[in-house]
């Protein structure tokens, strides 16, 4: 749509560690309401990408977000010591201090609206969830502050194949719901044609 706002710009962009070239020469951009997937083979530099989207790394070129815009962001894996003892409600009050915000997360990403079931997740050591639990308790940390744009680094990753559809049918849900962008990393270029609206690979 000739309306749509651009909400980021990338310019030949280059990142670089040692001597090792990691991405050259990439340009694209993001329009508001976008899902924007990233393919390609591991080693590729997908995740870098992120990393430099979110100023992490040191790049050249340039990447220019709309200013003021909300970021949240989905790593690819979030592997937690089963003896932490960090419950998921300590972990998504590091976020949000309210009780009613945290719940309607939890309902938004579909830990179900039984008032006592969510009591009971929330008293849940975060490394006694199975990892399509923690996929939804790390989406549910990234909608708290209700942002702009959601990063997610592939958001199956040690999901079970069954899983993987509705953790993608449960974003595509929140972004119709709140209208954020979307930008994801993503091995299943059946689940990116089904989801996407743009690819870069």
């Amino acid at each position: 749509m000739a309306n749509q706002e651009t909400i980021l710009t990338v310019e030949n962009l280059g990142v670089k560690f040692d001597n090792n070239e990691v991405l050259r020469g990439l340009n694209f951009f993001v329009q508001k309401g976008d899902v924007l997937a990233i393919v390609g083979p591991n080693g590729s530099g997908k995740s870098v990408l992120f990393r430099a989207l979110l100023g992490l790394v040191p790049y050249s070129g340039k990447i220019q977000w709309t200013p003021g815009l909300k970021i949240s962001y989905v790593p690819q894996k979030f592997n937690i010591d089963k003896d932490l003892p960090l419950s998921v409600e300590e972990f998504l009050k590091f976020k949000e201090k309210k009780p009613e915000k945290i719940m309607k997360a939890l309902k938004a990403v579909g830990i179900t609206d039984e008032h006592h079931i969510q009591q009971h997740i929330l008293k849940e050591r975060m490394g006694w969830l199975s990892g399509g639990q923690i996929q939804r308790i790390l989406i549910a940390w990234s909608i708290l502050d209700n942002p702009d744009v959601l990063l997610f680094d592939e958001p199956t990753a040690g999901i079970d194949v069954g899983g993987e559809e509705t953790i993608y049918n449960l974003l595509k849900k929140l972004k119709d719901e709140r209208g954020f962008t979307v930008i994801l990393i993503s091995h299943d270029l059946n689940i990116v044609y089904k989801y996407a609206n743009n690819v870069i690979c």
